[in-house]
């Protein structure tokens, strides 16, 4: 049997709602489907406002520039996180200071956010790995002190929770993705979410290739003039068909991949328990979406090991991100990889494991079961 580490869930309705925007004609973003979605997360999370993006990279793009990042400035972010993270900052000229991980949940470690502040430093990007929110109060409080915005990376997070509360509802900004490897997916799109009152009304001109385009349409103004800098942050309507589609099924996908976690959580704490890896242990205060599951091995030889068997047995794993600051780009900043040992350590030992909606239905038993005979392989009983 052969065993992916993702397929897309489709829900059912996605014909049926892309057929209905396929023949209004009205294909492009901030229509109907993209209202609905909107309103939907709105009044679900208590978000601030929504604009729906092309992908989570443009939706962080497009934070900072809201958040007037620009040369010279110096933003903070864990080095343990996808690429366009880092790229959000760069491409406004700024420069990305990256911070240790905490390897329980693999997020930002917020007692080193504060030594690495500088007067340069203009911002935070705290990322939620695997779905796992990062500490946001306490960043928040960072941020406060210091006078910083917040935008978290949340690309992982869509309906995780902090205190209850969704994350991208406490930072200043945060971004999502829909794409094809998350929970909820349009195939590539993505929203940011702006919770500053005082940044509406910019991130709309931003989103409309730096246009008022959005008070014509609001009935302010009879004709829409260039009248900021900004690009075409906008989801097509057929894209936000397929997502509408999803997110009114969030707590029915979500709830399929909780037995995932479980059964993942059952092979492995024992193995656990005798010294020989480290499990995700996430906080009492949080709940998580099930977006992934991450093991961190004793060594990185042992890891090899373990993908090697899974390959054979036909299963596919993921080493996870190799680390900013000692990537190609990361060294042509000037970043060493002992800047940050622990990020560096770990990352040589993680891994991700199969992770998606159908897989409970079809295919988990025989993962589990060959997982089980490869770490046995790997530890004896």
């Amino acid at each position: 049997m052969k065993i992916p580490f993702n397929i897309p869930h489709l829900t059912g309705k996605e014909e049926k709602y892309i057929r209905e925007v396929l023949y209004s004609r009205a294909h492009c973003g901030n229509n109907v489907f993209a209202k609905r979605c909107i309103a939907f997360m709105k009044k679900k999370y208590d978000f601030g406002e929504v604009f729906l993006t092309p992908s989570c990279s443009a939706a962080m793009e497009m934070g900072t520039m809201l958040a007037g990042i620009g040369p010279r400035d110096e933003v903070i972010l864990p080095s343990y996180t996808f690429s366009s993270t880092a790229n959000a900052v760069l491409r406004q000229g700024a420069h990305p200071v990256f911070c240790e991980i905490e390897p329980s949940t693999m997020n930002i470690d917020v007692t080193k956010i504060e030594d690495l502040v500088t007067e340069r430093t203009k911002m935070v990007i705290p990322i939620d790995y695997a779905g796992i929110p990062c500490e946001i109060e306490v960043i928040m409080d960072i941020a406060r002190k210091h006078g910083l915005v917040v935008m978290v990376d949340a690309a992982q997070s869509f309906h995780s929770f902090y205190k209850g509360k969704s994350a991208a509802a406490i930072a200043d900004m945060a971004a999502f993705s829909f794409h094809e490897t998350k929970n909820i997916t349009c195939g590539e799109g993505g929203a940011l979410v702006v919770n500053r009152q005082e940044w509406r009304e910019r991130a709309n001109f931003l989103q409309e290739k730096g246009t008022d385009r959005k008070l014509v349409l609001d009935g302010v103004k009879n004709k829409y003039q260039w009248v900021d800098v900004g690009s075409s942050f906008l989801l097509a309507d057929i894209l936000a068909a397929m997502l509408l589609a999803q997110i009114e099924q969030v707590e029915t996908i979500v709830q399929k991949r909780t037995k995932l976690t479980g059964a993942y959580y059952t092979l492995f704490t024992p193995f656990e328990k005798a010294g020989r890896l480290r499990l995700p242990h996430p906080p009492e205060h949080v709940a998580i979406n099930h977006h992934a599951f991450f093991v961190i091995f004793d060594t990185k030889e042992n890891r090899g090991r373990f993908l090697l068997l899974l390959r054979e047995k036909e299963i596919s794993a993921y080493i996870g991100y190799v680390p900013l600051h000692s990537s190609t780009m990361g060294r042509k900043l000037g970043y060493k990889p002992e800047d940050l040992p622990l990020t560096e350590d770990i990352s040589s030992r993680i891994v991700r494991l199969p992770f998606y909606t159908e897989l409970p239905k079809n295919g988990l038993d025989y993962c589990l079961e060959a997982m089980a005979h490869v770490l046995t392989t790997i530890y004896g009983t």
